[in-house]
């Protein structure tokens, strides 16, 4: 049984960040710079970071080798969600998933429908699980990655998180 100071005590996790743009570069990347700091915020690891196009391809490569990487426990995309023709991101998604996490995308559209109001429906934001990996992907604005991880991601990956978070179920995550 766990002492009541272990169980204040916060799991860190690892992190791979990925941005979807065909003009970000990562001296103007300022979704990932956001992700990858308020990461490291957390107490967490960004142990990956990259920036490739809108391509489902490319998209496949990078993830296929995060998901399979053991050392990689979540996965933050920015970019790609929209409903314009460029927009790949969730077409890659759906590719890999094992499971979807439908509530990540329900919630995140509330949070921005308080702010954007109607104009929230255009976003494809998804979550899922993937090999055992959480992937979130998330619009390509600071604004909208801003809402996700305070509203979402950053209380699902801390372990003191109650009644329930996502860190207690990644020992569960590859039953079959």
């Amino acid at each position: 049984m766990q002492s009541s100071e272990d169980k204040n005590k916060s799991i860190s996790v690892n992190i791979a960040v990925l941005t979807v743009s065909d003009t970000r570069t990562i001296n103007n990347d300022k979704s990932g710079d956001y992700l990858v700091k308020s990461v490291k915020q957390e107490g967490h690891n960004c142990t990956e970071r990259n920036i490739v196009t809108d391509d489902v391809g490319i998209i496949l490569n990078i993830l296929r080798k995060w998901i399979n990487n053991k050392n990689i426990d979540a996965i933050i995309i920015t970019g790609g969600t929209g409903i314009t023709g460029r927009d790949v991101t969730p077409e890659a998604i759906d590719q890999i998933k094992d499971k979807y996490i439908p509530g990540f995308g329900e919630v995140f559209r509330y949070i921005s429908y308080k702010k954007i109001g109607s104009s929230s429906i255009q976003s494809r934001a998804i979550a899922c699980v993937a090999k055992g990996t959480f992937i979130f992907s998330l619009p390509g604005s600071p604004g909208a990655c801003k809402d996700a991880w305070e509203g979402i991601i950053k209380n699902q990956l801390d372990s003191r998180n109650k009644p329930c978070n996502l860190i207690e179920l990644m020992p569960r995550l590859l039953e079959r």
